[in-house]
């Protein structure tokens, strides 16, 4: 195994084109009980899941966050997201998170259920982390969605730093952090499947 490998360097990902994006209406935001049942049951029937959280930044020494304020999955596709804070939500995603069925696919997901763990209880099955199949393609560094769309797809993946920082706890997503959101879950699936593609999954 070669273990010397890197991902291609900011400056080199800013000449590539652009990633292809999740738009809007490929995008559910399962925040009332009757489309987060249509949403889990829509989510059941795959084998697979693009899969991250957001959680509204700390900034001050000693504050903890009290996230994940929202819960991502996504195929293809097609991207479904759904707020902690609501009771119907947070059942459903521990249903999805502890289905061992179903793959939960995602870059660096320590962090992601930790805080699962400690805010909910619920702890994940059939967890995939997408840095472990790049370490083990001898990729000496952490590779995050950014390296890993332009490995694979030769691609640049646009995230904004401005939106990732922003509030998550709010009761009204804005659209930037809707498809922002849904787009974290969507690389990591894509990502997923083209190491399918070569094998290394």
């Amino acid at each position: 195994m070669n273990s010397s490998l890197s991902a291609p360097s900011k400056d080199v990902i800013a000449t590539l084109p652009l990633f292809p994006l999740l738009e809007r209406p490929s995008i559910v935001l399962a925040d009332t009980p009757a489309v987060i049942q249509k949403a889990l049951a829509e989510l059941k029937t795959f084998t697979a899941l693009g899969f991250d959280t957001e959680s509204k930044p700390t900034f001050n020494k000693g504050e903890t966050s009290d996230g994940p304020h929202l819960v991502q999955f996504a195929v293809a596709g097609r991207a479904w997201l759904l707020p902690t804070r609501i009771p119907e939500a947070q059942a459903a995603v521990a249903e999805l998170l502890h289905d061992a069925k179903i793959a939960k696919i995602g870059f660096g997901l320590a962090n992601d259920t930790s805080q699962l763990a400690h805010k909910f209880g619920i702890h994940p099955h059939n967890l995939v982390d997408l840095d472990k199949n790049f370490r083990q393609l001898g990729y000496r560094n952490s590779v995050g969605a950014k390296g890993a769309i332009a490995i694979l797809f030769q691609q640049r993946f646009v995230k904004s730093k401005r939106i990732s920082t922003s509030n998550w706890s709010l009761p009204k997503l804005n659209e930037q952090q809707i498809v922002y959101a849904a787009n974290d879950a969507y690389a990591a699936i894509r990502v997923f499947e083209a190491l399918q593609s070569w094998g290394a999954v």
